[in-house]
């Protein structure tokens, strides 16, 4: 099914536009925007139901492909420099309604590899995390006390796609502190102001779950008697602390090395 639209007026643009720059419209409507060829087909991969799609079809390539029964509109270059961020995305920009996972429903695997989020305020930092848990085979990504959408166009740009490649949860501390205890699974956290063991000094081959705290004032009180352990990433220059989503990496890759690099 395609239809053409010439003009950056036509009220389907005007309502796409919208979605694009509200968070509480995306939620009300329940729907996801995606721009570029690489996101839209994690999007398609990962089981996400499409609605429509804008096509661009002097960019676009037709190298992903479309469910055959969806809406696709043919788009101008005006009408696509105004709903594309970057005008070098292959000229496809898609609505998915979005899907929510669910901690009750989820089923871990033996000795799984978690990382927990605490109120990360910046999307790109949370899409850079998000393209490094995939990156290293994290299990799932838990979200607390969700300052961002996960859903917003800067989360799944920045994470290049990755976003819909590993299962996110959103999820209270409480509920979710109750999960890890009754499926006992070692805890970590990088508490600041906490004696702690250097990361490469723990074993974390078996079940483990890391938490990351907000940009400004670190992992909650909420874990501070409820962790396996207080653990550290070594430094030698004269900062003290790391971007979150630096640290976030540097973490998966060492229970990565510590579990054989090419196993999952």
């Amino acid at each position: 099914m395609k239809m053409t639209i010439e003009s950056d007026k036509n009220p389907k643009i005007k309502k796409l536009l919208k979605l694009i720059e509200k968070s509480r419209e995306r939620k009300i409507q329940n729907k996801i925007i995606v721009e570029g060829v690489q996101e839209n087909f994690f999007a398609l991969q990962n089981n996400y139901d499409p609605i429509e799609f804008f096509i661009q079809t002097s960019i676009f390539q037709n190298n992903i492909n479309i469910p055959k029964n969806i809406q696709i509109y043919e788009v101008s270059k005006q009408v696509y420099s105004k709903i594309a961020y970057r005008q070098s995305t292959e000229g496809i920009v898609g609505v998915y309604r979005q899907k929510e996972e669910e901690l009750k429903k989820i089923k871990l695997k033996k000795d799984p590899f978690l990382v927990i989020i605490e109120s990360i305020e910046k999307p790109g930092n949370l899409g850079a995390i998000c393209r490094s848990v995939d990156a290293f085979g994290v299990d799932y990504l838990f979200v607390c006390d969700e300052k961002v959408d996960i859903y917003n166009p800067n989360v799944i740009r920045s994470s290049v796609g990755s976003v819909f490649n590993v299962p996110i949860i959103h999820v209270a501390n409480q509920e979710l502190y109750e999960f890890l205890k009754d499926r006992k699974i070692n805890t970590y956290a990088t508490f600041m102001n906490m004696d702690f063991k250097e990361i490469q000094e723990i074993s974390l081959d078996q079940s483990t779950a890391i938490i990351f705290g907000t940009e400004h004032s670190g992992v909650s009180n909420f874990w501070k008697d409820k962790i396996t352990e207080n653990i550290l990433i070594p430094m030698q220059g004269k900062v003290d602390s790391l971007n979150i989503s630096n640290a976030v990496s540097i973490s998966c890759y060492e229970v990565r090395r510590q579990r054989g690099i090419n196993k999952k």
